[in-house]
């Protein structure tokens, strides 16, 4: 059983401009959608977002940057070497479509939300019996 999409989150990349942040954005909601086949995608905050078993990741364009949101200061503090060449904060990855996140990367902070999700998820399931 796959994730629902909100019409939404079609219409906010259909508006995206210039073409290739629209592409890039494509391409990382490709790479996230392939590793969370489950997730849904919704509008939160204004942004297109990810949840399963709550907020995922989340992803947006702006004037002159697209950013990646891993809803988690410390997977981007874990991640801080090998996202040196990007400029980061404690909840977001700025790139840009001539120089994207390493799909290594995004996989490797996708999954571990995906577990950190499920931990916490199963948790608030043992805490109601």
């Amino acid at each position: 059983m796959g994730g629902k999409v909100a019409a939404e989150v079609e219409a906010y990349i259909e508006r995206v401009e210039p073409p290739e942040f629209r592409r890039a954005l494509e391409a990382l909601r490709a790479l996230i959608r392939r590793e969370a086949p489950d997730a849904d995608e919704v509008i939160s905050y204004g942004q297109p977002t990810f949840r399963q078993d709550g907020h995922l990741v989340a992803y947006a364009a702006f004037k002159r940057h697209l950013s990646f949101f891993p809803m988690s200061s410390t997977l981007i503090a874990a991640h801080a070497e090998a996202l040196s060449a990007f400029k980061t904060s404690a909840g977001t990855v700025q790139f840009s479509p001539d120089k994207p996140i390493p799909d290594a990367i995004v996989i490797a902070m996708v999954r571990a939300r995906l577990a950190q999700n499920a931990g916490i998820a199963a948790e608030r399931k043992s805490r109601r019996r």
